[in-house]
């Protein structure tokens, strides 16, 4: 396939970016090979970049780029140190360091991350999502630090994917925000649509594409010009804490997308806690991991 400029015709009107691609292109290997390509930055319609679930318009422009580097399976197994939480033949439990991305986000970037990790220590991982996230079932930000699940088959990938799916797995993080939160506890349920001017980020909306979202919040501690919160998402959108924080007038701390990145060394956000039933034997397991100890040493503390 070689780079391509097409016209939308009348009969693919309103049809997703993905699919259309998949149906007009020759000798396309897969629709998560067209995706991968749309992630990557490489299809533009009118001259601008749009994701995979974009409705294309009669008389769209689409634009197609692909490098001559560009592969479906190019993952490499690292030795790189994992921090490994918990074990059994069936998953893994990682605390992710901040910085750490989960898996390649384009064909430029295909190691350092913590999918290149799990290839060197896992013998086998599941074939769900095999392309460029083998094993993966969830995901936490590059700058969020704290426990995650991969899956070592299938069975268990499919069924702990129906947990969270379900909202039936419980999760709590741990967040340093700026100021003052006015309660002990709260609830926050705002929706989050798109941003219309940042493709990578999020913002609160209102409109019909926006989607559900709902955090609890409970104070742990306060700091002189900061707030030490624990978070528990009821619901799992992209950016969601992060948004709603910002939202609540109280951003977490570093956050260059919603908030002051130089108001803290890293994003101050870790999944401190993860629990679930497990997929196969079907007992209730829960995972605690330590606070970071710079969350407890806020920069009017130092």
């Amino acid at each position: 396939m070689t780079d391509q400029i097409l016209q939308v015709g009348e009969e693919h009107h309103n049809v997703r970016l993905d699919v259309y691609l998949t149906k007009v292109l020759a000798n396309v290997p897969s629709r998560t090979y067209i995706k991968r390509l749309i992630d990557a930055g490489e299809v533009r319609v009118n001259s601008k970049t749009a994701k995979a679930n974009h409705k294309v318009q009669t008389g769209d422009s689409v634009d197609i780029h692909v490098a001559e580097d560009f592969q479906l399976s190019d993952l490499k197994a690292e030795n790189i140190p994992l921090d490994i939480f918990y074990e059994d033949e069936n998953l893994v439990i990682i605390n992710k360091p901040s910085g750490m991305l989960v898996h390649p986000i384009n064909q430029y970037q295909t190691g350092g991350t913590l999918v290149n990790a799990l290839l060197y220590h896992c013998q086998q991982l599941s074939k769900v999502n095999s392309d460029i996230r083998p094993g993966i079932v969830h995901r936490l930000d590059r700058e969020t630090s704290g426990l995650l699940a991969a899956a070592k088959d299938t069975q268990t990938h499919v069924r702990l994917s129906r947990q969270f799916e379900k909202h039936k797995v419980f999760k709590q993080y741990a967040a340093l925000v700026e100021g003052h939160i006015a309660f002990e506890e709260g609830l926050i349920d705002a929706s989050i649509g798109t941003h219309p001017r940042f493709h990578d980020r999020k913002r609160i909306s209102y409109d019909e594409k926006a989607k559900e979202a709902v955090t609890l919040y409970r104070v742990r501690k306060r700091f002189k010009n900061s707030t030490l919160v624990d978070l528990f998402p009821q619901t799992g959108r992209t950016h969601q804490l992060r948004v709603h924080l910002a939202h609540l007038g109280h951003p977490i701390l570093g956050d260059e997308k919603y908030g002051k990145k130089e108001a803290f060394p890293r994003l101050a956000l870790h999944a401190q806690s993860l629990g679930f039933a497990h997929p196969i034997k079907g007992d209730y397991l829960e995972f605690v991991c330590a606070l970071p100890k710079e969350f407890l040493m806020p920069p009017e503390n130092q």
